[in-house]
């Protein structure tokens, strides 16, 4: 009767330190050793503290099916996937046989690691055992090999399955989106009878890794006119998509959806939020989200969110400060910090402290990666160290990448050196011979040193070996229509009032020049007739 109310006392903790105090009783009353009241605290803590009940776990002499899978959940749900697996090949050594509920949590970690190798192996065990027809363990598995890019390993489960569910469709539509296939992925949604809000999602969420923004964007539309209200996942893509397109008024109404909806402003969503108003250039506004959000939990992603925000739009003091205030509050900086660092130096043309921020990596714990020699390359061949620039990719340890041959090639063009512009011309064409951008640049090198022929040859050896320019093209967005344009385009169904106000525009400016033009004139005569004379002024420009 005495285990039975502490058993119900557990049920309802709601939080860990309420459970700590009713442990404390448990041990004083010498009962928290009993295998009943044991399970019950491992099952507890594995939610909510996973080292907590690993220590509990270790007190239990024998181990029931029951403590492992607590366990495994656990560190399957934690930042500490492995331990799962260690967990599961004890439990097998020490002959306790694995359970339709172990898998699933088992394959979850083999979802979170990409193990698709060890996953096979756990497969095997699922036939082995008999679970093959457990719709638990079988939708887990799709979902594993969908996560690790064994998609048709994942379609061939779901096709054989007897009776499939909501959930069996939704690991085969998330599946199909992370590998990238927008065509069989959207196919599997038109086939679904039943649709959740985690269906609607994980189509959006394809539809945004494949860099399909718009289709994002009419796939929500269309969520809302159906009525399904979006979550914090679906939320987080839309934002997504707003910002790589530089939607703002989306934005904001997608803000707004937010609000209306009371959907819990997560530190996840938060900083979604920013990321979108920065690249949508209203850091005003992104400013305004994240200060909000200073006084509850924070963390290193929504700080590098408004500090590369700010390094995007040339505000490099504003940048620097902020990350400045970000160490003296603790927060740690990662890899994404220094290299919005270093953008906001290239920005500034700060070398030196680039220089700084570049060493600093080693220094708190990291290495840098490709991506941060790209963006110390960019840093000096903007200020225009190009032989430095030239030396320091000569001695980094790493083949150069595409990017950092890039961003030297520009500086190169930029400050005159067109004698090294052409020798990493040339070496960008060997690392992407099938990249136009590559053609085009260094054909613009030949062109700048007025060598015609080679020029014209570089657009030769495009047609020659198929390599097609595609036109770069711009997004406007008016009244929260997205509109988009290439050079000299004629698509769009107005375009004729398009370039009348254009002209309209050229004919302003060439107004206001020569206007200031006449007013510089008469500002000259006006002296060289002696005194400023205002009458003389007046008179002249009234003619």
């Amino acid at each position: 009767m005495f285990v039975e109310k502490f058993i119900t006392f557990l049920e309802k903790c709601k939080s860990i330190s309420q459970f700590k105090k009713l442990h404390a009783l448990l041990i004083t009353n010498g009962i928290s050793k009993q295998p009943q009241i044991n399970s019950r605290i491992l099952y507890f803590t594995s939610l909510y503290n996973i080292d907590y009940a690993h220590n509990t776990f270790l007190t239990i002499k024998n181990p029931t099916i029951f403590d492992y899978n607590a366990l495994i959940r656990g560190y399957a749900s934690s930042k500490n996937p492995c331990k799962s697996l260690y967990l599961f090949v004890e439990m097998l050594r020490n002959g306790v046989v694995p359970d339709n509920f172990t898998y699933p949590f088992v394959v979850k970690c083999l979802a979170k690691l990409c193990e698709v190798r060890v996953g096979r192996s756990v497969h095997c065990g699922v036939l082995k055992n008999g679970y093959e027809v457990d719709l638990y363990v079988m939708n887990s598995l799709i979902h594993m090999y969908g996560s690790c890019g064994g998609v048709s390993c994942a379609r061939k489960m779901f096709d054989e399955m007897p009776v499939r569910n909501l959930v069996s469709w939704n690991s085969m539509l998330d599946g199909y989106g992370k590998c990238g296939d927008v065509v069989l992925m959207r196919e599997v949604f038109d086939e679904m009878v039943g649709r959740d809000v985690v269906s609607w999602s994980s189509l959006i969420d394809g539809y945004v890794k494949d860099g399909e923004y718009g289709e994002a964007l009419e796939v929500f539309e269309r969520m809302r006119v159906e009525g399904m209200k979006g979550n914090e996942v679906t939320m987080v893509s839309v934002l997504g998509a707003c910002a790589h397109l530089g939607a703002l008024e989306q934005g904001r109404e997608m803000h707004g959806y937010i609000v209306e909806n009371e959907l819990p402003m997560t530190l996840v969503l938060r900083t979604s939020l920013v990321d979108m108003y920065a690249k949508c250039g209203a850091v005003e506004e992104a400013l305004v989200v994240f200060r909000k959000g200073l006084g509850r939990k924070t963390d290193v992603l929504i700080w590098n969110a408004m500090i590369g925000g700010l390094a995007t739009h040339g505000l490099v003091s504003e940048s620097l400060e902020l990350y400045k205030e970000m160490r003296s509050l603790k927060v740690r900086p990662d890899e994404i910090t220094y290299l919005c660092l270093l953008c906001a130096c290239a920005h500034g043309g700060l070398v030196n402290e680039a220089w700084f921020f570049f060493d600093s990596l080693g220094k708190d714990g990291m290495t840098a990666k490709c991506e941060h020699y790209a963006c110390m390359m960019d840093v000096l061949a903007r200020a225009g160290r190009l032989t430095e620039a030239y030396q320091f990719l000569c001695e980094m340890p790493m083949e150069p990448t595409a990017s950092m041959l890039g961003a030297l090639l520009s500086g190169c063009i930029n400050h005159g050196k067109l004698d090294l512009a052409e020798i990493v011309g040339k070496k960008l064409i060997d690392l992407e011979p099938f990249h136009d951008g590559r053609y085009v640049g260094l054909s613009n090198v030949y062109a700048l040193k007025k060598r015609w022929d080679e020029a014209k040859a570089m657009r030769e050896a495009m047609d020659t070996r198929g390599v097609k320019k595609f036109p770069g093209f711009s997004v406007v967005e008016i009244l929260g229509t997205l509109h988009r344009f290439i050079a000299h385009d004629k698509a769009h169904p107005e375009s004729d009032q398009i370039y009348m106000i254009l002209d309209f525009i050229l004919w302003q400016m060439k107004l206001n020049k020569d206007c200031e033009e006449q007013e510089q004139l008469l500002c000259d005569i006006n002296i060289g007739l002696g005194n400023g004379d205002d009458g003389i002024a007046l008179q002249m420009n009234d003619r």
